[in-house]
């Protein structure tokens, strides 16, 4: 742990990080020991706590951080290390030195920087469990995969899917005809008699540009969409979609 006073000077600085910014830092110093050091791939928490507060310092060599704010740091880094565990980066190594030893896992070898990191810290906010059922399992997956445009487009797919089953509407309508026609103020099957005319517009208006906004072009051509956080904005409005249409009572018109 040598080398975080380093990359992290002000102890302020430090002690201010969540588990997950300062396991970030804590795993790309682990991954660049592991890279110059192929004869020992495995640590020791208490060993690199030590490397920090060191029982024989030379003559006039004082710790990196201050001593009055030894326990602080060593509970944030201990923290940061249970979060990387807990998130499966750091696993047992087995009969190598005992189980407190941990060596990284094969998905903590493959992050390529502190960036790609943080959308992976993003990606693991979004649940499963949060998800309609529509949803839940191809959605989901295509997002913990990185397929962030996939996962779009196959949440607001499912909108368009469950609007025509629910409305009883032709497969030749598609995309916001379709949203216009389910949810037509005058005559829609989703229509609700009690509400404002203006709410009604205002439904037909979410749905139909939901859909134009991240259905059709993902459906239509190639969009670059990297970020995680923007998916899972996207998703989750798609999510919501789903829960209007099923609570939704429809309206048949002769």
């Amino acid at each position: 742990m040598y080398e975080l006073p380093g990359i992290i000077s002000d102890v302020d600085a430090l002690l201010a990080l969540e588990p997950e910014e300062l396991g970030a830092k804590l795993l790309f110093i682990l991954r660049k020991r592991a890279q110059t050091n192929l004869a020992d791939q495995s640590f020791l928490l208490s060993n690199l706590l030590g490397e920090l507060w060191p029982y024989n310092s030379p003559p006039g060599q004082n710790p990196p951080y201050p001593p009055a704010k030894k326990n602080e740091i060593c509970l944030a880094l201990s923290e940061a290390w249970s979060w990387l565990v807990a998130q499966g980066l750091l696993v047992s190594s087995g009969n190598q030195g005992g189980s407190d030893f941990r060596v990284l896992s094969r998905r903590a070898k493959k992050f390529v920087d502190e960036t790609e990191f943080a959308k992976y810290s993003v990606a693991r906010t979004l649940s499963k469990d949060s998800l309609n059922p529509r949803i839940s399992m191809t959605v989901w997956l295509d997002f913990v995969r990185g397929n962030y445009d996939d996962a779009v487009l196959h949440a607001m797919k499912a909108v368009e899917v469950f609007v025509r089953e629910k409305s009883g509407l032709p497969n030749s309508l598609v995309g916001t005809s379709l949203m216009r026609k389910a949810f037509d103020i005058q005559n829609g099957p989703f229509t609700d008699a009690t509400m404002e005319q203006a709410e009604k517009q205002a439904l037909s208006d979410l749905f139909a540009g939901a859909i134009g906004s991240f259905k059709n072009p993902q459906s239509h051509r190639y969009v670059q969409l990297d970020n995680p956080t923007e998916a899972i904005e996207i998703i989750m409005l798609a999510n919501h979609l789903l829960r209007i249409v099923d609570a939704t009572t429809v309206r048949r018109y002769e």
